[in-house]
């Protein structure tokens, strides 16, 4: 085969394994991002369980957690994680600003 071909083969190469790898990224960021939405699930459940929480909280909640998990997506972690942080901080008892949400370190 004449030589011409081969960078195009090795170019080409290059290009799959950096798509293949780029997609590989982005599936294990977005695992950190579904386990902070199961811990926040986690305690809004015990919240809304134990009655320490309104129905439109809850509402507000899950509608936030729906935008963090579309920002999450396409790998945007920081920003979703973010979004998640925001969700916690909104759902945090009120009875002094240290106050910890159970579950979530």
């Amino acid at each position: 085969m004449p030589s011409i071909f081969r960078p195009t083969r090795w170019m080409l190469a290059t290009i799959v394994l950096g798509a293949m790898t780029h997609a590989a990224t982005a599936g294990s960021f977005t695992r950190g991002c579904a386990a902070r939405d199961l811990q926040l699930l986690t305690v809004i459940e015990q919240q809304e369980n134990a009655g320490s929480i309104p129905a439109e909280k809850i509402s507000e909640a899950l509608l936030k957690m729906m935008h963090a998990r579309i920002v999450c997506h396409p790998g945007r972690v920081l920003d979703a994680l973010a979004i998640y942080e925001a969700v916690t901080e909104s759902g945090r008892p009120a009875t002094s600003g240290h106050a910890q949400v159970i579950g979530i370190e």
